[in-house]
């Protein structure tokens, strides 16, 4: 019996030591892990992310928002912007920060417990003191301190898919603002000429040199011109507000500069043979998804591992006796308490964990698939977007400045009336917006292309699963 108490005050004493020597080895990171989200944030985007958490901070990043702001913004200086004024990718890094705490706490071992009584009568007293410690946690605290760090790596890679998500926004609604720029300069300089015709029309009326069909052909352009004017200077004054929100500027910056235009088109479109291998290899999404089977399997090898004992406590145990008509005396010894598998052998909880890893790996392998369909796709947009503005570019347009000036030509010459050089100035309004249209729409697959190789878009349809999947294996690995 002396040999068996000893050996167990030996287990809790190392218990002890090795509590206190693996708590003096864990440390928070100086930058609370965004040295990975900017190092993927730099080679996919190559942009600048800051984590706030100084005064010092803050003014630096203000003292940066405002130079760029000091300029007319192009789109690269407006993702630049967001990245680094956007709240709510600063909070996206503060829930990394959550993210680092649970690692750290997931990675001690537990804490050992200490309880005294003291228990008196008829003169007597004994006084009990007991030292618990749960020597399953401690065993399995490598397994589960590796999932922590899986668990912490996919956090990371969160944060930084929240990034891209960013900037991929910012870069749509940027396209987006400016093309109503350009679309407002073309219909204001629309009106003016449409108001024009519309008064030439009703003096020519009064004369009866044009009759009412022709007449109120006039002016009703004139009026539809109006309104296009009036919806585009909305969804100017629109587009213009979210480009704001996603950049985060308050009052100081909402008077920042956008150009007129878009830029022209690239001279050739990009060539992406092994688009679907690009993708595959660096979406962020994917990776996320297979740090989750990674952490779901060794989730499961624990939880088959304990799956007989989930319950392992060892108590180290002093008592002292003082009987008045005696002298007092002490015993010593320790206590073990476990969990008989008489009704539960664990069956439900490894069941659970095999199941919940079919469901991520049969996730994964979906996710692959649709990346696969949506790099194509992407590029097959972004290919016949750019046809259709070159088309504009090269064909359509320079048509159109051709029959202008004959027109003009022939106008000066009394050939045609006014009428008919209205008529060409109508169709010519009309080609000028679908090559404004057709260059956005290029601009935007482009964007949408960049998003599909690196990651950023918008959810998948039935939301993020890896968040869901990994708080339902949280509970097999913490035992």
């Amino acid at each position: 019996m002396a040999h068996r108490l000893a050996r167990g005050l030996r287990m809790l004493t190392a218990f002890g030591l090795s509590s206190i020597s693996l708590a003096g080895c864990m440390a928070f990171s100086p930058d609370g892990g965004m040295t990975t989200v900017s190092d993927l944030t730099s080679q996919t985007i190559n942009k600048d992310v800051a984590f706030v958490r100084s005064a010092e901070g803050a003014e630096a990043v203000d003292a940066t928002v405002r130079r760029l702001l000091a300029r007319p913004l192009t789109i690269e200086t407006a993702v630049q912007v967001a990245l680094l004024n956007n709240k709510g990718l600063q909070a996206a890094y503060n829930e990394l920060a959550l993210a680092e705490t649970e690692l750290v706490e997931q990675s001690l071992p537990p804490n050992p417990v200490f309880s005294i009584s003291r228990i008196s009568g008829d003169g007597a007293n004994e006084i009990e003191r007991q030292v618990v410690g749960d020597i399953l946690a401690l065993a399995t605290l490598p397994f589960r301190s590796e999932i922590a760090r899986d668990r912490f790596r996919q956090a990371q890679l969160r944060a930084a898919l929240a990034t891209l998500r960013l900037a991929a926004d910012v870069r749509r609604a940027y396209v987006r603002a400016v093309t109503c720029n350009e679309l407002v300069a073309l219909l204001t300089d629309a009106k003016a000429t449409a108001e024009s015709t519309a008064q030439l029309a009703v003096k020519l009326g009064e004369t009866g040199s044009i009759n009412k069909l022709d007449q109120a052909r006039e002016q009703v352009f004139y009026a539809e011109t109006t309104a296009d004017l009036a919806s585009a200077r909305q969804a100017a004054t629109s587009t213009r507000e979210r480009l704001a929100r996603l950049m985060g500027l308050w009052d100081d910056g909402l008077d920042f500069r956008l150009p007129n235009a878009l830029p022209p088109l690239p001279r050739r479109p990009q060539a992406l043979p092994s688009i679907e291998a690009d993708a595959v290899a660096h979406r962020i999404d994917l990776q996320i998804a297979r740090l989750e089977l990674t952490a779901l399997a060794k989730s499961l090898n624990l939880t088959e591992a304990t799956r007989f004992v989930t319950l392992l406590d060892l108590a180290g145990i002093s008592r002292r006796t003082q009987d008045p008509e005696g002298a007092p005396f002490r015993e010593r010894g320790f206590d073990v308490q476990f969990q008989i598998p008489i009704f539960d052998g664990g069956e439900v909880r490894v069941r659970q964990a095999a199941e919940t890893y079919n469901l991520a790996f049969n996730r994964l392998t979906e996710r692959a698939v649709n990346v696969r369909s949506e790099a194509r796709d992407a590029y097959r947009t972004y290919r016949s977007t750019y046809d259709i503005a070159s088309h504009f570019q090269r064909e359509i347009l320079p048509l159109r400045k051709i029959i202008t000036e004959e027109m003009q030509l022939r106008f000066s010459s009394m050939q045609v009336d006014i009428f008919a050089l209205l008529t060409e100035a109508r169709q010519r309004l009309a080609s000028l917006r679908g090559a404004i249209d057709a260059r956005q729409r290029f601009f935007l697959a482009q964007s949408d292309l960049q998003t599909a190789v690196n990651g950023g878009g918008a959810p998948a349809s039935g939301g993020d699963t890896s968040t869901t999947i990994a708080a339902a294996a949280s509970a097999d690995g913490d035992h």
